[in-house]
């Protein structure tokens, strides 16, 4: 139903929760490389339990053969430096959610493509720097499958 990009990952972990999150949500998550770990790492492993064979994972070359994968859709990038609220967009089926790596977000020339829907923001508490990408993840399509009555969760 939707996409999770995440572009260029660090932190085995991060992408694990990652993993877990879109199988238990029906999301696809699209990596793009090159990825700071292996994907038979033991913490990464470890973090997504054994959800990695319910979940969608499809690991992209470069950007533009992840965001040509999830074409027609509407790409959100999500960075700290948008105005947007995350929670004042009407998502749709096929939206893609896009997340920069750890710990220097989405670089400009990716904030400033043409491809991009919007930039939006989760909002947070001045002075604290970012939140956590599995978390921000996790935030961002449950809010985008919320406004959609959940379709197949129980």
């Amino acid at each position: 139903m939707f996409h999770v990009i995440f572009y260029e990952p660090r932190i085995p972990p991060n992408t694990g929760n990652a993993i877990r999150m879109v199988a238990c949500t029906g999301a696809t998550l699209h990596l793009v490389e090159p990825l700071g770990f292996d994907l038979s790492n033991a913490h990464l492993r470890r973090a997504g339990l054994d959800y990695h064979d319910l979940a969608n994972v499809v690991v992209h070359p470069d950007l533009d053969a992840a965001l040509a994968a999830v074409a027609p859709g509407r790409v959100f990038a999500f960075t700290g430096h948008a105005t947007r609220s995350f929670a004042d967009v009407a998502y749709r089926p096929g939206d893609a959610l896009l997340f920069g790596p750890e710990p220097t977000g989405l670089p400009a020339e990716v904030l400033a493509d043409a491809r991009m829907s919007d930039r939006l923001r989760i909002p947070m508490v001045p002075g604290i720097r970012s939140l956590n990408l599995s978390n921000s993840a996790a935030i961002a399509v449950y809010e985008a499958w919320r406004q959609h009555g959940y379709p197949g969760g129980i």
